[in-house]
Parts: C-alpha cells; sequence; structure tokens
C-alpha cells in the first residue's frame, strides 16, 4: 500500500484532474436519478394492499383519488369546476352528485346515502380520479394544476398532495442542507484542526465523494427523498473522520522524513486506509443492517450510506492527500494553536471520578430503557409536515364539512350476487366509524339491470373481474380505531368474497405500521450483532465487544428516551433508522479508545496508566469526531419543515453528543472496574512483556 500511496503523492495532478473530470457524470447521474417522494410506494409486493393498488390500476385505470372539499359555490359553478377539473391531463374522471341525479333537484328529494356523502350545508364534496399511481409524476402534475384552477373555496385532500407537498418542499430545501451541514461542520473544523485551510480541504474532497455517490445512483434508477435529503449529510458526518486521521498520519510521517513530502504522504496514505477500513467496517455494517428491512426504504438508504462511506474512504486516500500535498505551503502559513491540544486535566479528573460516572450509568439506566420503549411512534405522513401546507389544510376542512379523514376502497368480485352485495354493504355501514358507502347500487339503485348501467358509471366502478365500493370513515390513517375498523371490514368483505379486498391510504398505513414494527426489532438485533462480531474480531476477545456494545446502546437508549421524557412523539423511520445509524457511526468512537488502552496494556503499562493514557490522547480526537457529526446534522434539524428528516436528524445530532460524552465517561469507568475480566478473555491482550511482569508480581 505504501507504493500505491507514494505512487498518488507523485501523481496528485492527475489524481485532482480524474477527481474533477468525474463531476461531470456525476452531476448528470443526479440529474437522470428519480427522486421518489411516496414512502408507502416501499411497501413490498406480497403485501394485498400493495397488490391491490395494481389491479386498481391495471383493471380500473385508476392509481390514486382525492376528495375535494367545495364551500359556498353555487351548484352551477360548482359543475362548471367539475368539468374543468375533468379537463386536466390524467385526471380519469370525476364523481359528483350530479352524475347520479340532476343538480335543479332539491336536496331533499336525493337519495339519504348520495346526500349524506355529497352535500352537507354549504358544502358539497367531489371524488377526483387519477389515472396514474399516487406518487407518479403524472398524478403530481394533474394535482397541481387542480390546484391552480380551484379557488380559495375549493381544497383538495388525499395522498397525492401530501406527496406533491413533500416534492416542493424537499426540492426547495435539499440544497440548503448541504450548505447549512457545510458551514457547521467549517466552524467546528476550524475550532478543532490546526490550519485555517484544511477544514476548506476537508470539505472539498467530502463534497467530490457525496457527489459521486449521489451520480452513483442512477444505477438504482430512483432512491427516496429521505435518503436524497440525508446522504450529503450524513455522509459529511461519518467520514470527517478518516480525513482527519489521514492528516495527523501525514503530519507524524513528516517528521519521519524531513523534506521528502511525497514519501511522507505515500506511508500516510498507507497507514490511514489500514486504520480506515477497520474503523469504516463498523459503520458501513450500521448501514447495511437496514437493508434486511421488509419496507424497502430501509434498503434504499442502508446501500447508499453504504456506498457512500466506501466512495468516503476511496476518496480520502486519493483527492485528499493530492489537495493537502498542493496546498502544503498555504497550510502551513495559516497554522494556529489547537485549542484541544492539552486534554491531561480534564482527562485526569474523568479518570480519577470513575465511580461517580459507574454510578452515572447505573442511575439513568433504568429510566433510559423505560423511556426507550415507551417512546410514541407515529405513522401517518401527513402528520410528518406543516400544518400550514395546503394538503394538511385540505384535510382538515374535509374533516369540519363532512366528518370524513379517509376513504377506504373495497375491491370485490364483479359476479356477485346483488343480494351479497346489498347485506354486505349494511354491515359495512354499521362498522364503527363508517361514515357512508358508495356503491353501484348505491348510485344508481340495486334493481337496476346491468344492461341499464350508464357507460361511465360502469367504467369508474366496474372492471372485468372486479367492482368497486368507496367507504368514508371519520378516523384518521395510521390510528388505533381505523386499524380495528379497516381488520373489521376486511373480515365482512372475505365472509361473501374470499378475493375481495379493502384498499386505499389507511390499509396501507395499516400494513406499513404491521411491517416497520417487526423491522425495528429485526434491525437493532442485526446490527448490535454485526458490530459484536466485528469487535470480537477485531480485538479477539469476548468481553470487550459486550462493553463496548453495551456502552453504545445506553447512549442510543438515552438519545431515545429524551422524547418520551419531553411528550413528543417520533415518525416510524425515525425511530427504525436510529438505532443502526448511532451504533455503526459513534461505536468508532469507542473502538479507537480501546485500540490505545490495549497497546498500552500490551507494552506493560498498569491498568491505571493505560487507561489514563488511552484516555487523554483519544479525547481529541473522539471530541473532534463527535462536534463534527453534531454539526453536520444539527443545522439541518432545526430548518426542515419535513419532520421525516428533521427528527432524524435531531437524534443523530443528538445522539452523536450522546455518545461522544458516554464514550469519555462511561467506558474508561467500565475498563478500570473490568480490566482483569478482559485481560482474561481476549487472547494476547497483555502481550508477552505485560504477561512477564504479571508473573514476576505473583
Amino acid at each position: 500500500m505504501v507504493k500505491v500511496g507514494k505512487w498518488i503523492a507523485r501523481h496528485r495532478i492527475l489524481v485532482l484532474l480524474i477527481g474533477v473530470l468525474l463531476i461531470v457524470p456525476s452531476i448528470i447521474g443526479i440529474a437522470k436519478t428519480k427522486v421518489n417522494y411516496d414512502l408507502l410506494s416501499y411497501l413490498p409486493d406480497h403485501l394485498e394492499t400493495v397488490k391491490g393498488q395494481d389491479i386498481l390500476v391495471d383493471e380500473f385505470g385508476m392509481g390514486a383519488f382525492s376528495m375535494v372539499a367545495v364551500e359556498n359555490m353555487d351548484m352551477k359553478d360548482v359543475q362548471k369546476l367539475e368539468k374543468e377539473f375533468e379537463k386536466v391531463p390524467h385526471v380519469q374522471d370525476v364523481l359528483w352528485y350530479d352524475d347520479v341525479a340532476d343538480i335543479s333537484l332539491p336536496t331533499e328529494m336525493i337519495p339519504k346515502d348520495i346526500r349524506k356523502a355529497f352535500i352537507n350545508g354549504d358544502a358539497t364534496m367531489m371524488l377526483v380520479l387519477f389515472d396514474d399511481t399516487t406518487s407518479s409524476d403524472n398524478s403530481m402534475e394533474a394535482l397541481t394544476q387542480l390546484r391552480k384552477i380551484a379557488n380559495k373555496q375549493c381544497f383538495i385532500s388525499g395522498m397525492t398532495g401530501i406527496v406533491t407537498d413533500i416534492k416542493n418542499i424537499a426540492m426547495k430545501e435539499l440544497p440548503i442542507y448541504v450548505v447549512i451541514a457545510a458551514l457547521l461542520s467549517l466552524v467546528v473544523l476550524e475550532i478543532t484542526s490546526g490550519s485555517f485551510v484544511v477544514p476548506f480541504l476537508f470539505l472539498l474532497s467530502i463534497g467530490l465523494a457525496i457527489l459521486y455517490n449521489l451520480g452513483s445512483n442512477i444505477i438504482f434508477g430512483e432512491t427516496s427523498y429521505i435518503t436524497q435529503a440525508l446522504t450529503a449529510v450524513l455522509q459529511l458526518g461519518v467520514t470527517m473522520d478518516y480525513s482527519i486521521f489521514l492528516l495527523n498520519s501525514y503530519e507524524e510521517n513528516k517528521k519521519r522524513f524531513p523534506g521528502e513530502k511525497d514519501r511522507a504522504m505515500g506511508h500516510a496514505i498507507a497507514n490511514t486506509f489500514k486504520s480506515v477500513v477497520g474503523s469504516s467496517v463498523t459503520t458501513v455494517a450500521g448501514f447495511i443492517a437496514l437493508c434486511v428491512m421488509t419496507f424497502a426504504l430501509g434498503r434504499d438508504l442502508g446501500i447508499v450510506m453504504a456506498k457512500g462511506v466506501v466512495i468516503g474512504v476511496i476518496c480520502c486516500v486519493t483527492i485528499l492527500p493530492a489537495l493537502i500535498l498542493v496546498f502544503d505551503k498555504p497550510i502551513e502559513k495559516t497554522r494556529h494553536k489547537l485549542l484541544l491540544s492539552n486534554m491531561d486535566r480534564p482527562s485526569a479528573f474523568i479518570t480519577k471520578h470513575y465511580k461517580v460516572w459507574i454510578a452515572a450509568f447505573l442511575i439513568l439506566l433504568l429510566p433510559a430503557i423505560y423511556g426507550n420503549n415507551h417512546t410514541k411512534i407515529y405513522y401517518n405522513i401527513a402528520d410528518s409536515l406543516p400544518a400550514t401546507l395546503n394538503s394538511n389544510v385540505s384535510i382538515k376542512k374535509v374533516k369540519d364539512d363532512f366528518g370524513t379523514s379517509n376513504m377506504h376502497i373495497v375491491m370485490m368480485d364483479k359476479n356477485m350476487s346483488a343480494k351479497d352485495k346489498q347485506q354486505m354493504f349494511k354491515k359495512i355501514d354499521k362498522v364503527k366509524g363508517v361514515k357512508w358507502t358508495i356503491s353501484m347500487s348505491s348510485l344508481i339503485g340495486p334493481s337496476v339491470p346491468d344492461s341499464m348501467i350508464p357507460k361511465d358509471v360502469r367504467k369508474m366502478m366496474q372492471s372485468k373481474d372486479y367492482e368497486l365500493a368507496f367507504v368514508s370513515t371519520k378516523y384518521e390513517s395510521a390510528t388505533d380505531p381505523v386499524n380495528a375498523q379497516i381488520k373489521k371490514i376486511d373480515k365482512i368483505v372475505k365472509s361473501y368474497d374470499k378475493t375481495g379486498m379493502v384498499i386505499g391510504e389507511a390499509p396501507l398505513m395499516k400494513d406499513l405500521q404491521d411491517v416497520t414494527d417487526v423491522d425495528l426489532v429485526n434491525v437493532n438485533i442485526i446490527s448490535i450483532a454485526a458490530i459484536f462480531v466485528i469487535i470480537l474480531i477485531i480485538f479477539k476477545s469476548i468481553s470487550l465487544p459486550v462493553i463496548l456494545v453495551a456502552v453504545i446502546e445506553f447512549a442510543i437508549m438515552i438519545n431515545m428516551a429524551i422524547p418520551y421524557y419531553q411528550g413528543v412523539s417520533l415518525p416510524f423511520v425515525a425511530s427504525i433508522v436510529i438505532g443502526a445509524i448511532q451504533l455503526g457511526a459513534t461505536v468508532d468512537y469507542a473502538i479507537l479508545m480501546t485500540t490505545r488502552y490495549q497497546k498500552e496494556r500490551s507494552l506493560g503499562k498498569d491498568k491505571m496508566e493505560a487507561i489514563s493514557i488511552a484516555h487523554k490522547t483519544s479525547m481529541p480526537s473522539i471530541i473532534s469526531s463527535g462536534l463534527s457529526f453534531f454539526a453536520a446534522t444539527f443545522g439541518v434539524a432545526c430548518y426542515s419543515q419535513v419532520e421525516m428528516i428533521g427528527s432524524i436528524c435531531t437524534l443523530l445530532a443528538r445522539g452523536a453528543i450522546i455518545s461522544m460524552v458516554v464514550v469519555l465517561l462511561v467506558l474508561p469507568a467500565m475498563f478500570m472496574i473490568f480490566d482483569k475480566l478482559i485481560c482474561k478473555t481476549s487472547i494476547g491482550f497483555l502481550g508477552k512483556k505485560a504477561k512477564a511482569q504479571t508473573s514476576e508480581a505473583k
């Protein structure tokens, strides 16, 4: 590796030229990678609700729908608005009460079911059906056009509106996330590094790595908006350490080889590659653990971030060394005193009072476990957006005017008897929380023969094999009442038609909750197991993996318990990914200190001296790393309007600081207490010199 390092050092201009040229395909790749804004589309294909959505598109040409509330508008004007809506590309149909009754009729003469569904005082509701899926560009463009046509008296709700608002916010905020993360990271680096120029080189190198990572996502075709938003922030936070390792190694090797900068950098690259590969394995393992999720968003985020870490390592040993050598003179001219240069006094205080930190650990452990296990999680995607957004205002209006929060679709066998259909819908109407049902029979009457059914109604409600019905509910998506309601309706439907399905936004969110509850457990178990095995291999120890993982898991539990004691609910995505990411990204702090502790013990140092040296030498790097991770995520957490992104960044920023503090306070205390156990359960931990000294002492 030293030869490769020297080659990179000698050909630094060529390396930088290649790095600059790679920007072009990366930008093209970013532009051509589609961003998916619909989290429900990541549900596994085998679910009945997902299969039902596919049938809806294939057989009915309908993939999404929106409920539209219109207030204080003359019926003739509403009819004109309906006709305008129908002209919008990718609007398949608009269902309003004029499809079944003449608007000149007094409302009292309209059938009760229809009146209840479409009219309430001065408000009326129509159902807009789209010919494409919820999050497709076609549906979002159609909804945008509907909003332009509609006036202030018109409110368009539904999942397509939510997805459209997420897209609009994300497109506006994404570039700002990167700027905020870069600026705050720059501030931390200027404080913790020894030169004013170095932080800019670090950010340039990592910035190129982020570009390459985002550009290479073209191989997947698309990524989620959460992955797109978090990639730059996370990559900046978790790969900053590698740049610090390289610079420190270069400074050490310059002393070994005075006046031979290329040779010093060659050795620095070789040393850094070995240490960074070992360090990055745990981070990659944390991200790869997300890939076991049945909910495919985990795989999307996990693969992209694991790839980002690998690209970050490559750039750290190619682009960054070239930049440091090219800007060596400006680096030397802008040197300043290190803020974290001497940690002897705070380190001595911490190690001396180790019993206090163990006591704090034991006192906080039970509240941390309890809070972690009782933190409330929400699954309603609309709740992650500001209440002032068009989609959320419209959802509230529809609920206020009609008492309707959601609409389920019942998909049944077209050939079911009229009698069975009538009985089935009577039972559905009696289910708690159901406002009304609209079916073929309610629109045209149960006695009308098939040959007399109007073509537009038949096209909307019937396909070759299936028939549709709409069920209005007063319950909001992703709540216990609506989940219980869906279960009851599904049971009723299947008692009449075993192939029947209940689909729509709320059933999809119910499945989302069921799937991600299992994923949360699986991701945590696999990430802990993977990190445990990696530490076991690194240190050839049974006890150290237990201690290190326990320390970081304690930090994670404190982090996850805080929302419980604050009375704050977390979006489901945040609760799933945080454990794996925080464990994978911050266990390096513990590994760094443990490596030095092992080295000092193997050289014959006694317990106290070895722990003291390991602590004070590791402290600056751990603080610098923790603050860098905090800086990269904290600003985004404060700025983002999308709580799905903001809450993840909040947890990561807070988690970085908590992990840093716990490692600095609790880990050395663990070493103090379990030193004998560690030495006995670790192969070659003491080394020959230390063993000889122990034998002599006996």
